[in-house]
C-alpha cells in the first residue's frame, strides 16, 4: 500500500492520447491521461468508462449531443454508446475503466495503444 501523487504523475510524461497506468483494483486500471485536439469516433461494446478531469476542460461529443467537462467534473460513457473527446487545449484528466478497454474501442487507428505503461 502507497499513495499516488497525481500531479507527480502527471509530470513525468508529455504525449497526448497516451494513457498510463497508476493502479489497479478489482479489475480496473486507474489511467492519467492528457488529451489535446480531437480523438477518433469510437464505442467499447463491453466496457464502460469513466473520465475524470483533474486539469483544464474537453467536450465528450457524442452523435445526438455534446458534454462539456471541467475541472473536477466526471462523466460515465456507457457501454456501446459511441463517443469523442476533444480538447482544444491540453487537459489533464483520470480514467477508470476495466482493464481489457483498449483506449480506442472498435475503431483501431494510429492512436490505438495495445500496450499502456505503468508509472
Amino acid at each position: 500500500m502507497h499513495k499516488i501523487n497525481i500531479t507527480e504523475k502527471l509530470a513525468l510524461f508529455a504525449e497526448h492520447w497516451s494513457p498510463k497506468i497508476v493502479g489497479e483494483l478489482n479489475g480496473q486500471h486507474v489511467k492519467l491521461a492528457k488529451l489535446k485536439g480531437e480523438f477518433v469516433w469510437h464505442k467499447h461494446d463491453a466496457e464502460d468508462e469513466m473520465f475524470l478531469v483533474i486539469k483544464g476542460s474537453f467536450r465528450m461529443e457524442y452523435r445526438d449531443k455534446t458534454i462539456v467537462l471541467n475541472e473536477g467534473e466526471f462523466l460515465i460513457v456507457p457501454k456501446g454508446v459511441e463517443h469523442r473527446p476533444v480538447a482544444d487545449e491540453e487537459v489533464s484528466i483520470m480514467l477508470f475503466e476495466p482493464a481489457s478497454t483498449l483506449n480506442t474501442g472498435d475503431a483501431e487507428s494510429e492512436l490505438t495503444k495495445h500496450k499502456l505503461d505503468w508509472i
